[in-house]
C-alpha cells in the first residue's frame, strides 16, 4: 500500500503496489472518539483495507492519545488531528451513549474544523450526533440508530432526521445506522468510487452480503421461525437466476410452494419489502454491473435483467440514483480508462 507521512496528503499521481492497481490511492480517516465502539471501530480498515490498495487507512484521535473504547480496554493509535487535514474521507464510527451531548467538546470541534471543505464524511450510528453538533447536517437529510431517533429529533430539530433507512447518501456527508449498516455504506463508497466488481469482491472478502440499499429498513419484526416453517431464501435465489424473465407474484409463490397471500406476508417478513420492490431493486442492481463492465446498449441491458423497455429502465435507474444510464457508463468507463 501507498507509504505516505502523516500531515502530508498523497500526491494524486502516486500508485500503490497492490496487485495490478495503478490508479489514485483515496486516504480514510477514522476519528476515534472517547467511548468508540471497538467493532464499528474496525468496519473502514476491513472494508476499504479490502479495496485492492485503492485506498490508505489511517486512524487518529483528537489529541494523538488513547481513548477508552466502549469495552473494558483503551486504544492507541498512531496519529493525532493532523491526520484529518491528509483525509479524502473522514469516518466518524459509534461511542457511548453516556458521550452524546448537543454540545461538542472543543478538542472534538477544533479536530473537525481541520477536514478540508472537499473531503467527504462519513458517520456510523451515534456518529450522526457530533455532525449535528457540529452543525453539519443542518437543513440536511440524515439517520442514525432507530433507537436514537426521539433524542436526536429532540437535540437537533433542525435536522431532517430519516430513522427508517440504513444509510443516506447526501454527496459529501453520509450517515449510518447501527453497527451492521456502517459495513453497508463503507461498500456503498467502494460501489460509488469504483464500480459494482469491486465492491462485491470486497464484500465476499469480507463474508458479508454484496448490496443492502439504504433505503431498506433499519429494523424488521422477524420472530424466529418454527423449525418446519419454509422461508423465501432459496425463491431469491432463484429469481436472481432469472432477472431476464417477466417473473410475477405467483410465479414466486408457486416456486415457494405457498398461498399468494402468505409468500407476499413471508417475503416483507424476512426482507422488509414487497417482492415487486425486492424484484425492482434487483433488476436495477444488476443493470448497473452491466453499465459498468461493458458496452451493451441500454435496451440490451433493459432485456438481460427485465424491463420491459429502455425507458423502464431509465426511470427505474433515476429513481434509484438520480441519473440516466448514459451519466452512469460515462463515469465508470472514465475510471476505468484513467
Amino acid at each position: 500500500m501507498l507509504q505516505t507521512q502523516c500531515g502530508e496528503r498523497p500526491d494524486p499521481t502516486e500508485t500503490s503496489r497492490h496487485g495490478e492497481y495503478d490508479g489514485p490511492v483515496e486516504r480514510v480517516v477514522v476519528l476515534a472518539l472517547d467511548g468508540v465502539y471497538p467493532f464499528e471501530l474496525g468496519i473502514p480498515n476491513r472494508v476499504f483495507g479490502s479495496a485492492e490498495g485503492r485506498y490508505e487507512i489511517l486512524t487518529c484521535t483528537v489529541d494523538g492519545q488513547p481513548v477508552r473504547s466502549s469495552s473494558d480496554f483503551s486504544i492507541t493509535v498512531e496519529h493525532g488531528p493532523e491526520a484529518l487535514r491528509t483525509a479524502d474521507t473522514v469516518v466518524i464510527p459509534p461511542f457511548a451513549l453516556s458521550q452524546i451531548s448537543a454540545d461538542l467538546p472543543e478538542t472534538v470541534a477544533a479536530a473537525l474544523r481541520t477536514i478540508r471543505p472537499d473531503a467527504r464524511i462519513v458517520s456510523i450510528c451515534t456518529g450522526a450526533f457530533v455532525l449535528a453538533a457540529a452543525g453539519m447536517l443542518a437543513g440536511r437529510r440524515a439517520t442514525t440508530h432507530w433507537q436514537l431517533a426521539p433524542l436526536f429529533r429532540k437535540m437537533f430539530p433542525d435536522v431532517d432526521l430519516d430513522a427508517d433507512v440504513l444509510f443516506v447518501d447526501e454527496d459529501s456527508l453520509l450517515t449510518s445506522a447501527g453497527a451492521a449498516s456502517g459495513v453497508d455504506v463503507c461498500l456503498h463508497l467502494v460501489r460509488k468510487d469504483h464500480g459494482s466488481e469491486l465492491a462485491n469482491r470486497v464484500a465476499r472478502s469480507c463474508v458479508v452480503p454484496p448490496w443492502r440499499d439504504g433505503g431498506q429498513a433499519q429494523y424488521i419484526e422477524q420472530p424466529v421461525p418454527e423449525p418446519s416453517t419454509a422461508g423465501t431464501a432459496a425463491t431469491r435465489q432463484w429469481a436472481l437466476e432469472r432477472l431476464g424473465e417477466p417473473l410475477t407474484l405467483a410465479d414466486l409463490a408457486a416456486h415457494a410452494r405457498m398461498s399468494l397471500r402468505t409468500f407476499a406476508r413471508r417475503f416483507n417478513d424476512e426482507v422488509g419489502m414487497s417482492p415487486g420492490r425486492w424484484l425492482i431493486q434487483q433488476r436495477v442492481v444488476r443493470a448497473r454491473q452491466l453499465l459498468e463492465a461493458s458496452d451493451l446498449p441500454v435496451d440490451q441491458i433493459a432485456g438481460e435483467v427485465g424491463f420491459a423497455t429502455g425507458t423502464s429502465l431509465r426511470q427505474h435507474l433515476h429513481a434509484a440514483i438520480g441519473v440516466s444510464p448514459q451519466a452512469y457508463r460515462r463515469t465508470f468507463q472514465a475510471a476505468r480508462q484513467s
